[in-house]
């Protein structure tokens, strides 16, 4: 049977970052957005409450919770601060190719100290001249007797000046592509790694967001992820297990311009009446209900599957597509509901607006997604008619 509903375990979790949201981020979600402070004190609280590095099995002093119950914490955060909710679940981001490539001294090494104190990992994967096209990376690596030499940059990378370790991905040969990748561990206070100072962006302005050098950094064997070569995997492999919290993301940032378009339509006037009145207004609302509904769906779908099987990649891809394409329609129709008062940041809608996008470009594009759909249609989909669908031009018989 299909079941829908939370365990009480999840709706207990679900409860607490709701509070949370209300309670610490959306008080202070409009000052951390304009002065682009890093929200560390926020953060805290989150790790306190235990919204923080749920992915983190219990051997290794986390909850050990799955991908649902993370993108039912994510969806509550992103609908008090999208900024600040992609600061705190990075660490799941930057977790994940330890979970996924890690041995277990490597786990307990990196992982636990995550759980013992607020400690940031950030991934790094994107650089200056690639986003999206993972196998594209130009960051280079060689072995030199004991240990490896990494030399490149990274770019986009959240948290990265309060960043404990992070996730590196570099390349043996950038002409290999995907098959020269590798994955390592590299702690942010060694020689040779330098952050750049944050960028300012149009949006997320409370997430610290900058580059990261890598200048001769010497990185132990034993803190390479799994093989020589397997980087690409570990890289796809997190993106199966993470794009389903970006769909969440994308769905409390939806829901929250919906609640807030209700609430202004409850109170605004116009030619003689409610806006709440107006057919007009009732089918934007009603058009952004559907796809919250849908979006949440979606991603729940996923989740489901990344944690049964933890081959996601598919149901992922549809979750982020459809979900960020959503949020950013709702945000749009948000503003314009409110008009001029859209427009301004006295109301929280112009926010929501400008970090609705970022959920169309990060964790690979929306057009990435639809590439991997596409492929995905064409080379692996089983049709469910197994001969050609076809017109025929036939009596039928008489089946009397």
């Amino acid at each position: 049977m299909i079941d829908f509903s939370l365990t009480e375990a999840q709706l207990e979790l679900q409860q607490r970052a709701r509070r949370f949201a209300q309670e610490y981020m959306i008080p202070y979600a409009h000052y951390y957005d304009r002065t682009g402070e890093f929200p560390r004190p926020i953060i805290r609280k989150a790790w306190e409450m235990g919204l923080m590095n749920l992915s983190i099995p219990r051997e290794h002093g986390g909850p050990g919770l799955g991908v649902l119950e993370q993108c039912i914490v994510v969806e509550e955060m992103a609908a008090g601060c999208a900024g600040m909710t992609t600061s705190i679940y990075v660490n799941s981001l930057g977790a994940e190719p330890i979970l996924i490539a890690g041995n277990t001294e490597q786990k307990e090494k990196y992982l636990r100290p995550l759980t013992e104190d607020l400690k940031f990992i950030s991934f790094a994967c994107s650089e200056p001249g690639m986003g999206s096209d993972v196998a594209g990376i130009q960051t280079r690596v060689k072995k030199e007797g004991s240990h490896y030499v990494i030399n490149g940059s990274k770019f986009w990378i959240t948290n990265a000046p309060h960043a404990d370790y992070f996730a590196v991905f570099a390349t043996l040969d950038p002409s290999l592509r995907h098959k020269g990748l590798c994955a390592f561990i590299v702690e942010a206070d060694w020689p040779g790694v330098k952050v750049g100072r944050p960028v300012e962006k149009m949006g997320h302005r409370a997430s610290t967001t900058s580059s990261v050098m890598f200048r001769d950094v010497k990185v132990p064997i034993d803190n390479l992820l799994g093989q020589e070569g397997e980087g690409f995997r570990i890289a796809m492999q997190t993106f199966a297990l993470t794009r389903p919290a970006i769909a969440a993301f994308a769905t409390g940032l939806a829901r929250a311009a919906m609640e807030y378009a209700r609430e202004y339509v409850n109170k605004r006037k116009a030619f003689g009446q409610k806006l709440r009145d107006f057919q007009a207004i009732q089918f934007k609302l009603a058009e952004m209900y559907v796809k919250i509904e849908a979006s949440r769906l979606l991603y729940m779908k996923a989740s489901w599957e990344a944690d049964r099987s933890g081959r996601s990649t598919v149901l992922a891809s549809i979750a982020k597509a459809f979900a960020t394409d959503a949020a950013m329609w709702v945000a749009s129709e948000a503003v314009q509901i409110h008009g001029g008062y859209g427009y301004i940041d006295q109301y929280p809608i112009e926010k929501l607006f400008r970090d609705a996008k970022l959920y169309q470009i990060y964790e690979g594009t929306s057009e990435i997604q639809r590439l991997i759909l596409g492929r995905h249609v064409l080379d692996a989909y089983e049709p469910a008619m197994k001969k050609p669908p076809r017109w025929y031009n036939e009596k039928p018989p008489d089946f009397d």
